[in-house]
């Protein structure tokens, strides 16, 4: 057998060999790999982006909400303005007793009780010509202007007051009606006397009065007004100042101030 013919014979038994062009052409193992790597990388990252975008919200709605209470609070006097410093009043106010078992304050009156309504509906407040027992409890408010004690006038809510004469002093009746605050004795007590129970306000009780009353006035007096309720420091609107079962108020206007004192409410008969 010719050379030529063996030649042409082992050729067709050979295996047929890639050229090296295919042999890159054909995508290699860890190609692969790697692109699926990277897919799954991107699907994290895009997740991970869309939880942190989620925690900002979430965070900045609670921060939202946190805000709008203080500004809420600092502009009506809603709860938080009080009840959360703490009780400074060491000392209980003192005086010569009155006829409710509260001592009487002494000095120049604040205000006279001559200016307060009438009768008419005031704030939604009624005046009957009896006094309610629905709901009836006593808030004690005494007010200091430069550090002397300024004492609210018997009469306020009492329309054409009557003085009874006691052996611990006067104790106005009315000869007409009743608002539903209102003040017996020259003690500082406004007794809260409804038909229902309901919430009333320290500003309700100046508007009967028709005085002004604000955080920078009370009465006639004007000036930075510093606010006790219950011996803790009130940093809300005055006006909003809840009246309650024996709730101690004290305002102080110009300086001196006074420290707080509380009513011993467990000697008195309220």
């Amino acid at each position: 057998m010719s050379p030529q013919r063996r030649n042409t014979r082992a050729n067709r038994r050979a295996p047929a060999t890639k050229s090296a062009a295919q042999v890159k052409r054909t995508p290699a193992p860890t190609e692969t790999t790697s692109s699926g790597a990277r897919r799954r990388t991107t699907r994290y990252e895009q997740a991970r982006t869309k939880r942190r975008k989620e925690y900002m919200i979430a965070f900045s709605t609670v921060i939202v909400g946190v805000l709008a209470a203080l500004l809420l609070s600092l502009f009506t006097g809603s709860p938080t303005g009080a009840g959360h410093g703490i009780d400074i009043a060491k000392a209980a106010v003192s005086g010569p007793p009155g006829p409710e078992g509260v001592p009487l304050e002494q000095g120049a009156l604040l205000a006279t009780a001559a200016t307060a309504s009438t009768g008419a509906t005031v704030d939604g407040i009624g005046c009957d010509a009896s006094e309610q027992i629905a709901y009836h409890v006593h808030t004690h408010l005494s007010v200091h202007v430069d550090g002397t004690l300024r004492p609210l006038p018997a009469g306020i809510g009492i329309v054409a007051p009557v003085a009874q004469a006691t052996a611990d002093g006067p104790f106005d009746s009315a000869t007409r009606c009743y608002y539903w605050l209102h003040v017996h004795a020259q003690d500082g007590v406004i007794h809260i006397e409804s038909p229902t129970e309901r919430s009333y306000t320290l500003g309700e009780f100046f508007d009967i009065w028709r005085q002004p009353f604000s955080s920078t006035q009370i009465v006639k007096v004007k000036g930075r007004l510093t606010v006790y309720v219950n011996g803790e420091h009130y940093q809300g609107n005055p006006r909003h100042v809840a009246l309650g079962s024996h709730v101690d108020i004290q305002i102080d206007v110009g300086s001196p101030t006074v420290a707080p004192r509380k009513v011993d409410w467990a000697a008195t008969q309220l």
